[in-house]
Parts: structure tokens; sequence; C-alpha cells
């Protein structure tokens, strides 16, 4: 088996998904490579997407019991907040 070696480089996918290296590649071509590509994930949820999702995840299920029902708006005290 062949040895890898490894480097990171960072660069721009553009409109036409073509890659653009920042920097030039530390490696005398022409030479084959694989590539591999790690971009963030979007994760920008808005709050009624995210109580959407939660309101029909069925590991919830449990909070339709009415033994869960623990409290009323009697319990504890009101809070108010200084400031």
């Amino acid at each position: 088996m062949e040895a890898i070696r490894a480097i990171e480089v960072t660069g721009t996918i553009d409109e036409e998904r073509q890659l653009h290296l920042d920097k030039p590649l530390p490696i005398v071509g022409p030479n084959r490579v694989r590539v591999i590509i790690l971009f963030p994930e979007e994760t920008d949820f808005d709050e009624e997407e995210w109580l959407r999702a939660v309101a029909h995840n069925p590991a919830f299920d449990f909070l339709n019991d009415p033994d869960e029902d623990i409290y009323s708006l009697e319990d504890g005290r009101p809070y108010h907040a200084e400031g």
C-alpha cells in the first residue's frame, strides 16, 4: 500500500462550483491527488422551525402523559427581574 500524506489548505467554491485555493499547493506537479472538502453545515433554525420539530418528535411523547403534569400556576413564587 502506498503511503498517503495530507496537507490542509483553504479556498472558495464559486458560483460554477469550481474550487479556488487561497495559496499555491506545496506539491510539484503534475500529480494525482484526492480531495476532501469540509464546509460548515447550515444550522440556522428559526425558533418556529425548532418548535415544530420538537412538537412532532416522538421522543417527547411522554410529556403528553397526565402523570407528567406535576406543576400548576399556583406552584412556586413569582419572579420579578430587577434591572
